[in-house]
């Protein structure tokens, strides 16, 4: 299983970009996906998953009504447009697959068993 993360950069408050996740090696509609973030010395947070099966959505707090997921599964990939973006958003975003979204709590790092390499999002104020 294959993950590739692309589409990260620097941009000004209030900015936009549109990451985007590429898989293989897997039955891509019949996986929830997710995507994380993180900061140097802080835990990975849950940003944003959607289910398989149940096309279940779920977003943290700190990026609703400002992120959006989507996937397409003729293309096996996710796509996580981020909008109105803060420089608390700075990370590194990962995607994962093979895990749970949670319609309470999302997803939760330790849940995933495969990972993408990552992609920074720097957001200068």
């Amino acid at each position: 299983v294959q993950l590739v993360e692309s589409g990260g950069g620097s941009v000004q408050s209030g900015g936009s970009l549109r990451l985007s996740c590429a898989v293989s090696g897997i039955t891509f509609r019949h996986y929830t996906i997710a995507w994380f973030r993180q900061i140097p010395g802080k835990e990975r947070e849950g940003v944003a998953c959607t289910g398989g099966v149940d096309d279940d959505i779920y977003y943290a707090d700190a990026v609703k009504g400002r992120f959006n997921i989507v996937r397409d599964n003729a293309k096996n990939a996710v796509y996580l447009q981020m909008d109105s973006l803060k420089p608390e958003d700075t990370a590194v975003y990962y995607c994962a697959t093979d895990g749970f979204c949670h319609s309470d709590t999302g997803a939760r790092p330790s849940e995933y068993d495969y990972w993408g390499q990552g992609t920074q999002v720097t957001v200068s104020s």
